[in-house]
């Protein structure tokens, strides 16, 4: 009934404690944003604590930019990985108000301060707005800037759970925590994502001046963007994969498609 229903949910959120990460609790300055390699360090530093703080009763707040797909997807994979929900909260805002936003912040020395000018124009630029359609992204609540009553019950039940139901997450073959029992396991994850960077390369070589493209791969194949993707670009993409899954044992009938898809949205 609806008091057990309130006791059940209150005593709920009793034992849940909530933590907030952002470039503040980080102690990362806005200026990391001008350098790919500083900004990469501050994506790194989130990710971590995010991963060293998620748990099953614990709200973790991830209060970065987060606008990369890819980066996005990581933090799908760690959630997963632990059995917890995850959901995306995207406050939609016009870029002009985003402008006019951070220009009253970067005047206002009272307040924590905004993005530089050439920083923002560019964070602006490089956004990746969220996809509903994505697994990754969902479920998603796009929450417009000026709303004052967002939809928290609905962000809460997706976190949470609804009528006296404990949200459950069944973890998939891609992040499910197992001990390795291939020997060849981590040769295979290795051989695999090299040989499909190897096949992008040599795609790109064979279509030398043309924008985007399909490189077939089976029964999938790779999204390339408009432009031409390096052999660094693709070694990192490769890299943070493979950091992802060499201790959760992926299927390695599905490395080959996962891979694919992992490439795909970092792409996008």
């Amino acid at each position: 009934d609806t008091l057990a229903l309130a006791r059940l949910t209150a005593q709920i959120s009793c034992r849940l404690s909530v933590v907030h990460i952002n470039d503040q609790t980080l102690g990362l300055n806005r200026d990391i944003y001008r350098e790919a390699r500083s900004e990469k360090d501050a994506r790194a530093a989130e990710y971590s604590a995010v991963k060293r703080a998620l748990g099953r009763d614990t709200i973790v707040i991830a209060d970065g930019l987060n606008y990369i797909k890819g980066f996005r997807y990581q933090l799908y994979c760690e959630a997963k990985a632990v059995q917890t929900p995850s959901c995306v909260v995207h406050v939609g805002t016009p870029p002009d108000k985003c402008k006019e936003i951070n220009q009253e912040l970067l005047e206002n020395k009272n307040q924590d301060g905004g993005y530089p000018t050439d920083i923002f124009e560019n964070l602006v630029f490089r956004y990746e707005e969220p996809n509903g359609m994505t697994r990754w992204d969902s479920p998603l609540f796009t929450v417009p800037y000026d709303d004052e009553r967002p939809p928290f019950e609905e962000i809460w039940n997706a976190l949470i759970g609804a009528e006296g139901e404990l949200k459950k997450v069944k973890p998939n073959q891609a992040t499910v925590m197992k001990p390795a029992t291939d020997s060849d396991y981590l040769y295979e994850l290795d051989k695999t994502t090299q040989d499909i960077l190897n096949a992008v390369l040599a795609w790109q070589r064979e279509h030398v001046g043309e924008i985007g493209g399909q490189v077939p791969m089976g029964k999938q194949s790779v999204e390339l963007p408009v432009s031409p993707v390096t052999l660094p670009q693709l070694q990192r993409i490769r890299r943070q994969f493979i950091s992802l899954n060499r201790q959760h044992n992926l299927a390695k009938s599905r490395i080959h498609d996962s891979f694919i898809e992992y490439l795909n949205s970092s792409f996008d």
